[in-house]
């Protein structure tokens, strides 16, 4: 018998021996199994080594070999590597996004994120006006596939123009009504047309979609029209999106005659413009009308949502749009949505029917024009060299542009340990990013206090990156 067939049967009977006893129980020594097998040193030390790399034994020098403890093997667990050859190579990265929503830990104070502080949420109003809504006969019923009609008529109303209920549908919150608009308006793996830089939840919504965004630049007043014209030009596109009031995250608001511009080279372009107008409830100046209220050719799908002005789990939106377009998007909603919970659509419109809904508006544009101010000041004070881009005419945040040596990860990095949140530059841009910047938010702070606090933390971050 060779010296290797030795070893394995060896290992095979102290195997054996070891399944009859207990975790912990001691097995015969070296010198015992050398003389009840008849083999040598040698042979002995490969087996008890053999075994303890299975997990089976533990060799404990000076004391023997003792049986190991029974552990759940990788081995034992369900193989579920067959997915990744099915699913391929569609990935949805949600990375941002949940980074966003994610509520900051405890002593962490946000300068990030798109939703309002709950201080600043009209809560009571809204639990009052559901409420009401439970008490309506109907509320559990089955809703219109398209929405309520009262509701789709105040959507309507509020874009201006010629636009009727007929032309509304009610979603689920904005950022699904824009991932319906892709998907109705653009066909998988064909370019679609965004601001640089722009909301990376449309970024990664229209990834999702399998559509390839094309990036085009914009100024203080908005997308660049000439530049719009160009890149249609080019890439063939047939679809731009665009959020033309209070841009996030610049603040710029497109002006009346560029809105004009745009409709122009887009109907030249035969293409699509999506108005994401979610940020026209935070004005806190005048600002021009919708893109859609000036569009007579059915260019513009105007989305309008309720749940950044009043809640997160407000999640309902309107979205208007004519002709083949609008059956379009009725027809992909009906197919993958069905409809929006009636209690939800009921409780929206008891809120904007009442005295609540324009109080809040009122009450929002004051503090935040307080906000907004108190950021502008606590940056210019404690953070000289970094430039505001603009101030904007309300909005939540405001785009920073950090000294041209600094690296914005290190510096985002820094200010999370200096207990304090911000956005990276970087994300929201569909090309490469200009310069480091970060997104400085005004909205989700506690108060003023807070807000001041957050930017001292983040000068000191900057300090010491």
């Amino acid at each position: 018998m060779n010296d290797d067939s030795s070893i394995v049967r060896l290992a095979a009977m102290i195997r054996t021996e070891a399944a009859r006893l207990r975790p912990g129980d001691r097995l015969p020594s070296s010198r015992e199994l050398m003389r009840l097998h008849g083999v040598s040193p040698v042979t002995v030390s490969r087996a008890l080594a053999r075994l303890a790399a299975e997990g089976r034994v533990i060799i404990r020098p000076g004391s023997g070999t003792y049986v190991a403890p029974v552990l759940k093997r990788p081995s034992d667990a369900v193989d579920l590597s067959w997915q990744t050859v099915a699913l391929g190579d569609r990935v949805v990265d949600d990375t941002v996004v949940s980074g966003l929503l994610t509520p900051p830990p405890e002593g962490v104070i946000p300068l990030t994120g798109g939703y309002l502080n709950p201080a600043l949420r009209p809560t009571k109003a809204l639990s009052a006006a559901a409420a009401r809504a439970l008490r309506r006969p109907d509320v559990w019923a089955m809703p219109p596939l398209t929405g309520l009609p009262e509701l789709r008529r105040w959507f309507a109303g509020e874009t201006g123009g010629d636009v009727t209920p007929s032309d509304a549908l009610i979603l689920s919150g904005g950022q699904s009504a824009l991932t319906h608009a892709f998907r109705a308006l653009a066909a998988p793996d064909t370019p679609i047309l965004v601001e640089t830089p722009t909301y990376p939840g449309v970024l990664a919504a229209a990834r999702a979609a399998g559509l390839r965004a094309t990036a085009v630049p914009m100024d203080r007043d908005g997308v660049r029209p000439e530049l719009l014209a160009e890149a249609f030009a080019v890439t063939g596109a047939r679809v731009f999106f665009c959020q033309p009031t209070l841009h996030n995250p610049t603040g710029a608001t497109l002006t009346l005659e560029r809105r004009r511009q745009v409709l122009d080279v887009a109907r030249a372009a035969g293409a699509f413009v999506i108005e994401d107008d979610y940020a026209r409830y935070f004005a806190t100046a005048p600002v021009p009308p919708p893109m859609i209220s000036l569009d007579a050719h059915g260019t513009v799908v105007h989305v309008n949502s309720l749940t950044k002005v009043l809640s997160p789990s407000m999640r309902v939106a309107g979205v208007v749009a004519r002709g083949p377009a609008a059956r379009r998007l009725r027809a992909t909603h009906l197919v993958e949505s069905f409809f929006v919970a009636r209690p939800l659509q009921e409780t929206a419109l008891e809120f904007v029917g009442s005295s609540a809904w324009p109080r809040h508006l009122a009450g929002l544009s004051a503090e935040l024009t307080a906000r907004r101010d108190a950021l502008v000041t606590a940056l210019a004070t404690r953070i000289p060299a970094a430039e505001v881009h603009l101030l904007p005419r309300g909005g939540m945040h405001l785009w920073v542009r950090l000294p041209p040596d600094r690296d914005e990860d290190t510096v985002v990095e820094a200010a999370r340990r200096a207990g304090v949140l911000v956005s990276p530059g970087g994300v929201y841009y569909p090309a490469e990013p200009s310069g480091p910047r970060i997104r400085v938010t005004h909205s989700a702070a506690l108060h003023l206090p807070e807000l001041v606090e957050g930017v001292r933390r983040l000068a000191t971050a900057l300090d010491g990156s």
